[in-house]
């Protein structure tokens, strides 16, 4: 049967996509933007269906559902959204309201929505969000499996190609040149690491505990028995130690040929100084960010390359500089043993440093001005190859920058290949076909493994989440990009959860600023109907606390010690509330403002007031055993103002759309406020007063404490006095808790 349905919507667009909906259904259809012109609709046509905007200026949506419900009681009513307003979305409901249909508005929610408003009226959860249209499958999970292997196919038969036209037409210098490069290559990344190895050294020592002082003050020997075992450890070949002007306070080397820990110790050398790399330390130079340098030099002792670093004191003055290094000669060896290529070091004029290739470095050919500087100049571009005859034998050497930190030109580097290696080109050739089939297969079995996780790994998100879900984790969310089957699996997942989300939204209501026990009570209570947040009056009992002279005691010490107070403090008294029913209001520095009787149940006059009381007789306790711990350590005591009222009192929320703070307001709030102030003048302790109300409110537990007549006293801020009773606990309970203290 078509519905009569009347649109009152302040946005047009949305207004013409319900309207579109609603036509296609059949429906007869009326549609306004303002409660004023709906009024008359609603008399004239009497309509079996409206759907309102919930995000109308001011109150007139909310004028509009009331007018509906009392005129109208048969006609439905949907409420639309752009957006969760939590505050709109309890007055509708308080309204009789339980249908919301969220934007982007689809036929099939909105058959759902005036489905559920049909139904009769009910508990209802929060509606799901509508699902965004899904997208089309463009690129089939089928396509995705088979294209790879076509397309690795084809690469296979374009490798074979042209590996077959390398073995055909490839010189056998190209391949030997290629060899050569790589091999450059590998010598070059080798002193980048042996540097970074020498200056893991250096920091290790610099970083040593201790090190400055005896720097500063201690003697050479103290210094030495600190140091020796983490040279012997990292098996360096020279460390200097010298003073903030470059004089060595100690210098260890290691002796040639003997034992790891054979090394020689010296003192007083001032070489030192005239070295740049060292100078730029001196000068607490900053080099990309680093203070460390490097370089090779000419010292009495031999050719030794060393890096640079600053050891500094505790205030961030230099203390002096750490040398780690080793000999050119150890260099070429070193890079020998491990590239199994041939090294050869030179200087910026081309004189050979040290080599491999040679112990007599005056048999090997120095390089000319102009090669260095080709070296050099083009080292971003080109290296350039030169052949060498020793002993008979025919090398290639290819020439590359010898650079250290920050870029800085040392010399160049030159990295050779006996030419006897040509002969074996063909059997190099057979190996690499071996290897391109072994790397085909491996890599068909890669394919293979990537595609299949790429399937797999997307579903498992989705199992992962699913599980989150199931334990009550509605932040989860998977990642939908792509455009295929399990794009729209993972894209259907996600919407399902946002309607979840927009399900908890209830529950999750005042869950941030209430206990999880607190939360929860009040979402059953919402679900029954039984709660308003507009305002309510109830009789509750007020506790009120603060800290006596707290602010002078901050005062004294750094923030951080105050929180650290402040929490020890809360971590005593919170949980003393909660367990007797109570609920936190609110933290006010080092005030608590604590009520009973409201939440997380009512609970009648005689029982709020005893829990409070109760509450408070446990807090003097605990107050008095925290002071013993912080009198222990040489902290001041805290003495605490409890004021506690027993009234009427308005509860509700406060705040706006998108953030509400269930508190309490009145009279009896202030008058417990005004107790804690009453108490700096009648105690000097910590203390405890109540009211006639409370006293009357407690009837027969007032046996279960010590109740202390206080005598009338006039309280700031009202008129009339009031008699008040100073709480304490029982005598005999007051002993057996100093026992348990003791």
């Amino acid at each position: 049967m078509p519905l009569q349905v009347l649109i009152v919507q302040s946005d047009e667009g949305a207004s013409q996509a319900l309207e579109k909906l609603v036509v296609s259904r059949g429906d007869q259809v009326w549609r306004v933007s303002t409660a004023v012109e709906a009024v008359p609709i609603l008399e004239q046509v009497q309509p079996s269906l409206v759907l309102i905007d919930l995000h109308m200026p001011g109150n007139d949506w909310l004028n509009l559902v009331r007018q509906v419900r009392q005129k109208l009681p048969e006609t439905k009513i949907i409420v639309t959204n752009k957006y969760p307003d939590i505050q709109r979305e309890l007055m509708a409901r308080e309204q009789g309201v339980n249908v919301f249909l969220r934007e982007p508005f689809t036929q099939h929610w909105l058959e759902k929505a005036i489905s559920r408003a049909s139904q009769p009226a009910q508990v209802e959860k929060a509606a799901p969000e509508p699902a965004a249209e899904k997208p089309h499958v463009r690129v089939p999970v089928r396509l995705k499996i088979t294209l790879p292997y076509m397309i690795l196919a084809m690469i296979v038969a374009l490798a074979g190609a042209y590996l077959v036209s390398q073995v055909i037409l490839e010189s056998i210098q190209d391949r030997f040149n290629s060899q050569l490069v790589e091999t450059g290559k590998q010598n070059a990344d080798w002193m980048v690491q042996e540097e970074n190895r020498l200056l893991e050294t250096l920091r290790l020592l610099a970083n040593t505990q201790g090190i400055s002082s005896l720097m500063g003050g201690g003697s050479a020997e103290q210094l030495r028995q600190t140091i020796l075992p983490l040279v012997i450890n990292s098996k360096e070949e020279a460390v200097e130690i010298l003073d903030p002007q470059g004089v060595s306070l100690l210098s260890l080397r290691h002796a040639a040929n003997g034992n790891a820990e054979d090394y020689a110790s010296s003192k007083g050398e001032a070489v030192y100084g005239d070295w740049d790399f060292v100078r730029y330390v001196l000068n607490r130079g900053i080099d990309q960010g680093q203070d460390k340098n490097a370089g090779w030099v000419r010292a009495p002792w031999g050719n030794f390359f060393y890096v640079s670093g600053p050891v500094l004191n505790p205030d961030g003055s230099l203390a002096g500089v750490v040398l780690v290094g080793e000999s050119l000669e150890t260099l070429t060896r070193k890079m020998h043993d491990d590239t199994l290529a041939d090294a050869t070091l030179y200087d910026t004029g081309g004189q050979v440093l040290a080599s491999s290739l040679s112990p007599e470095i005056d048999a090997l050919t120095p390089l000319s001005k102009k090669d260095v500087t080709g070296v050099l100049s083009g080292q971003d571009q080109d290296s350039p190859v030169r052949s060498l005859t020793l002993a008979s034998n025919q090398y290639g050497e290819i020439l590359g920058p010898w650079e250290v930190r920050g870029g800085t030109d040392q010399g160049v580097i030159g990295t050779a290949l006996a030419q006897v290696m040509l002969i074996r080109t063909s059997l190099i050739t057979r190996t690499q076909i071996i290897l391109l089939v072994a790397v085909v297969f491996l890599l068909v079995i890669l394919v293979g493994v990537t595609l299949a996780n790429q399937i797999t790994r997307p579903l498992l998100r989705v199992v992962r989440a699913s599980a989150e879900v199931a334990r009550g984790n509605l932040e989860v969310k998977v990642d939908s990009k792509g455009n295929d089957e399990v794009a729209i699996l993972a894209h259907t997942f996600n919407s399902m959860v946002a309607g979840l989300q927009e399900g908890s939204i209830y529950r999750d209501l005042l869950g941030r600023t209430v206990s999880p026990e607190v939360r929860e009570q009040l979402r059953q209570t919402f679900n029954s109907g039984t709660l308003r947040l507009e305002g309510q009056e109830a009789i509750a009992t007020v506790l009120f606390s603060d800290i006596r002279g707290f602010t002078n005691l901050a005062e004294k010490v750094d923030p951080a010690t105050v929180f650290k107070w402040l929490n020890e403090y809360y971590g005593e008294l919170v949980p003393i509330v909660t367990a007797n029913t109570g609920v936190i209001n609110k933290f006010d520095g080092d005030a608590i403002l604590a009520f009973f009787g409201i939440l997380p149940r009512p609970l009648d006059t005689q029982q709020s007031a005893y829990s409070a009381c109760r509450a408070a007789v446990e807090i003097l306790a605990a107050i008095e055993r925290l002071n013993i711990q912080r009198v222990e350590r040489g902290e001041p005591p805290l003495t605490t103002g409890i004021g506690i009222s027993t009234g009427v009192v308005t509860a509700g929320g406060l705040g706006t759309s998108d953030r509400l703070h269930y508190t309490i307001i009145g009279d009896t709030v202030n008058t417990s406020q005004r107790l804690e102030a009453l108490t700096r003048q009648l105690f000097n302790t910590t203390g405890v007063v109540i009211t006639q109300s409370t006293f009357l409110a407690l009837g027969e537990y007032r046996t279960q404490f010590r109740l202390d007549p206080l005598g009338i006293h006039l309280v700031r801020g009202k008129t009339e006095q009031l008699q008040l009773y100073r709480l304490l606990p029982l005598a005999e309970t007051m002993t057996a808790e100093r026992e348990a203290v003791l």
